[in-house]
């Protein structure tokens, strides 16, 4: 784990990684036997790993889905997909760099996928906006949904969004509108929808692309209306108050499920998805798969109508 590239209660984890490796390069330039150390000291790593992780707080869980090294959706895309052939523009503006989508193979199942992308360094943050869409961008994204409906493509979604973009241009070109749209939109599609979320999954940004038959959450992404941040901002007009707020808001992926909003929860592995891709990336595929294989055994009318219904019982409650 590079020193860079963690997260504040993970410290622990990372010195005494860098004690093993410290001591493991020692053994062999000074040509001493220190293994019986060196194995003491990871088995001391793994109970450390697994001590930190089976005690998160949502805030770190939060904190862990935005983790700089996590795997974002084209990085699924490349690691479970083959033959995608990524499609471009919303016909009416632009095009929009926050979403990848596009005809692609998981295995022998041709799908459309569609996803909020993120960057890795400061110039492809800035050029994939931080993974926040644009009114385009929910408007791209519902040309391929019209387009799989066509060509009866079952549709695979990764959110992964700090949020829609608020700009002024964006609420000049209709941000709500393009939302609301899609959403009602979505529930007509008449192929299976499958959702993952794989990170962040903040207000209409994720709603915009997030009306599904079988919804999923990685274990460390979170979802709700609005960020801990923002509303730590409006409830006691203090950012730092996060922490607060991520208990208050119940955005975790075990919160969701307990509230009946999400379908699965996909584990990962042990300190993360951003220590494995490739293990992350195959328990994700055979999620995909197993919910298209089951989805298309529906007739169409239940599959549409039992759409409706996962979100007209959203909200529910007993006095």
């Amino acid at each position: 784990m590079s020193e860079r590239s963690h997260l504040e209660f993970e410290k622990p984890i990372v010195e005494l990684e860098k004690k093993i490796s410290d001591m493991k390069d020692f053994s062999v330039g000074e040509n001493l036997e220190l293994s019986s150390e060196i194995a003491s000291l990871e088995k001391k790593l793994e109970k450390l790993r697994q001590g930190i992780y089976s005690s998160l707080t949502r805030w770190q869980k939060v904190q862990i889905s935005r983790h700089p090294r996590r795997p974002y959706s084209l990085d699924y895309i490349n690691l479970m997909a083959t033959d995608f052939i990524e499609l471009h523009g919303d016909r009416y503006f632009s095009d929009d760099s926050a979403m990848v989508g596009g005809f692609a193979k998981i295995d022998d199942q041709p799908v459309m996928v569609v996803g909020q992308q993120k960057g890795r360094d400061t110039k492809d943050k800035l050029f994939r906006n931080f993974g926040m869409m644009h009114p385009e961008g929910y408007r791209r994204a519902l040309r391929l949904f019209y387009m799989a409906d066509k060509f009866n493509l079952p549709i695979v979604i990764f959110i992964d969004t700090p949020g829609a973009y608020p700009g002024i241009g964006a609420e000049e070109r209709g941000q709500a509108e393009a939302i609301a749209r899609n959403i009602r939109e979505m529930f007509t599609l008449k192929v299976p929808i499958v959702i993952v979320i794989i990170g962040e999954g903040a207000s209409g940004g994720a709603l915009g692309i997030g009306i599904g038959d079988v919804v999923m959450m990685l274990e460390y992404s979170w979802y709700s209306v609005i960020s801990p941040e923002g509303c730590a901002a409006i409830l006691w007009r203090d950012a730092a108050k996060a922490p607060e707020a991520a208990e208050a808001l119940k955005v975790t992926s075990s919160d969701l499920m307990d509230l009946g909003v999400v379908d699965k929860v996909i584990e990962e592995p042990a300190t993360g998805a951003h220590n494995n891709h490739e293990i992350m990336a195959q328990r994700v595929k055979e999620e995909i798969l197993n919910s298209i294989r089951s989805l298309k055994e529906k007739p169409l009318d239940q599959l549409l109508s039992d759409r409706l219904a996962k979100y007209r019982k959203m909200g529910d409650f007993e006095e």
